[in-house]
């Protein structure tokens, strides 16, 4: 996978990178990233010798038929890994566990602390579940990782991706390690994951938003749905607006056809 799809993403799209004296030559490390596009996933692992290992939707690996066997066959290479997503809190402690079980044998664990790609290119208040706890369960390093421009090679919409740079950039390791035992604390947690989330912002240059990229999403799937209900309301106002004008048309042509047809009727044509 690093020659096929690493080796071509590395020369059709020749992304750049800042930083990658800050990954480990070997040991446990967790690569903490923004999340602007699928392709997140891809580009940086690429530019990297080690192997990262993310995890990913549990129906990438489980869909049926030939083409269910070869994404799951490609995500495999590319380092992923399968967690069921279909409860909540089933769904945390599965990728925890995952991201726990990568570190203790000496490699590099992925993780979108925002935990959904951003709606709208801004970067969202991280969820301090999954991050923090496996940093404090392991005691493994936390790398702030920077995706630059990702989501504009192929933006909603469209089929065929845009041939442009990306960039990556890649911060200095942060130690939690004065935190350890402590994964439990609510308030640790979330003080670890802001912590990492500046970290990023400095990195990224994105508008920071104090709210979860779940939330912020639907609110634009409700506004969206407000907005085409309002647009078929005001359709199916106007549609019996014209009826209504049409049938008042409508009596208004037969009463001057009837008046016209009286004037007729009359000896004088009066």
């Amino acid at each position: 996978m690093k020659v096929t799809v690493g080796g071509s993403l590395k020369l059709a799209f020749r992304p750049w990178v800042e930083g990658l004296e800050h990954i480990p030559a070997e040991g446990p490390a967790i690569l903490a990233s923004n999340h602007l596009s699928f392709s997140d996933s891809f580009f940086l692992p690429a530019v990297l010798d080690r192997k990262v290992t993310f995890i990913a939707k549990a129906e990438y690996f489980n869909t049926p038929g030939v083409k269910g066997r070869l994404t799951a066959a490609f995500f495999k290479g590319v380092g992923q890994l399968p967690v069921d997503r279909s409860g909540a809190r089933g769904a945390g402690e599965a990728a925890i566990k995952s991201g726990i079980e990568v570190l203790e044998r000496g490699e590099l664990f992925g993780i979108y602390p925002e935990g959904t790609r951003s709606p709208d290119g801004r970067l969202y208040r991280g969820k301090p579940g999954g991050l923090a706890r496996v940093a404090l369960a392991t005691g493994a390093p936390v790398i702030p990782v920077a995706m630059i421009d990702t989501e504009k090679i192929q933006p909603p919409g469209k089929v065929m991706p845009k041939l442009m740079r990306p960039g990556i950039r890649i911060g200095e390791p942060l130690d939690f390690t004065r935190y350890q035992g402590m994964e439990h604390d609510r308030f640790v947690l979330r003080a670890v994951t802001d912590e990492v989330m500046y970290e990023i912002m400095k990195l990224s240059g994105q508008e920071y938003v104090d709210m979860y990229a779940t939330a912020m999403k639907r609110q634009i799937a409700e506004a969206a749905k407000a907005e085409k209900e309002a647009g078929k309301a005001a359709k199916a106002a106007l549609a019996q607006a014209e009826k209504e004008q049409a049938a008042k048309e409508k009596e208004q042509a037969a009463e001057e056809q009837a008046e016209r047809d009286r004037s007729a009727e009359r000896p004088d044509g009066r």
